[in-house]
């Protein structure tokens, strides 16, 4: 009776181990996240408070910046992930392949941000443009890809002021399509402000304000973190980092990575 009982207690165990090893990579979640990419109100996190401070983080950063590719190895050496931004709904006109992206954009600027023009088009050449992106952040070494603006086709207030071309299952197809060209290159996509259409996604990045908190579809960020995927809170402008911080996780619980524009520090606080 004893040699069933201790085989039963093994084959437990098994179980056990085999079933943790199906998440073995997701269990440090939460992550600390440092954002060199983009800031809405206050400096971004720089390279040199990233290379000091960030440690088992997720780094974002702007791959079209001088020299900041060159980083990458030095920033991953602290285990850290490092993820690059580039936004697949608009062209912006001080990137580097503005003029090759111009031909696939709507004519009039974005009003909220100058220099940037919609996505009218994406079932012709943009694809390879924004695969050319991606081939240059895979050969550096970069971990993830974060597709900024593309929930732009879901809003229709933006589809009629601007007329867009594009139509939302087009718009579903080439992000799809370009989170599979990721994967292909072996990163993980981080999906931005949605995650409608995007299961296959690896992560997702919420922009949260001030005054407009938890806006988005709170079910599709469950989703994700019942998945042990990476969901992180990007918070803007705010004088009590740590209370919001609280909110949100008595919503989420604890597995969501936070990090928060501060207005005292006028700079970006870390957490997790």
């Amino acid at each position: 009776m004893r040699l069933y009982v201790f085989l039963f207690l093994g084959i437990l165990s098994f179980i056990s181990c085999d079933s943790n090893d199906t998440n073995s990579g997701n269990e440090s979640l939460p992550k600390a996240v440092f954002n060199q990419a983009y800031n809405e109100n206050f400096d971004t996190d720089s390279i040199e408070s990233i290379l000091i401070n960030a440690r088992n983080a997720y780094v974002l950063i702007d791959p079209f910046m001088d020299d900041v590719a060159n980083s990458v190895s030095q920033i991953k050496a602290n285990g850290n992930e490092v993820g690059a931004y580039i936004s697949i709904g608009t062209g912006e006109n001080w990137r580097s392949d503005f003029n090759q992206l111009q031909a696939f954009l709507v004519s009039t600027p974005w009003a909220e941000w100058e220099g940037e023009y919609f996505v009218n088009q994406t079932t012709t050449g943009i694809l390879a443009i924004m695969k050319a992106r991606i081939d240059k952040i895979a050969n550096w070494g970069c971990d993830w890809v974060e597709f900024d603006n593309m929930d732009w086709i879901y809003d229709n207030d933006l589809r009629t002021t601007y007329e867009f071309q594009v139509t939302q299952q087009e718009g579903v197809a080439y992000y799809q399509e370009l989170c599979n060209y990721v994967h292909s290159k072996g990163m993980k996509c981080m999906a931005k402000n949605t995650v409608e259409n995007a299961t296959d996604f690896d992560g997702v990045l919420y922009e949260s304000y001030h005054n407009d908190k938890n806006w988005w579809d709170q079910s599709g960020a469950q989703s994700f973190i019942i998945a042990n995927k990476l969901v992180i809170i990007n918070h803007y402008n705010e004088t009590d980092c740590d209370a919001v911080y609280e909110e949100y996780k008595n919503i989420y619980g604890n597995k969501i990575s936070y990090i928060c524009e501060d207005v005292t520090l006028q700079a970006y606080k870390h957490y997790n």
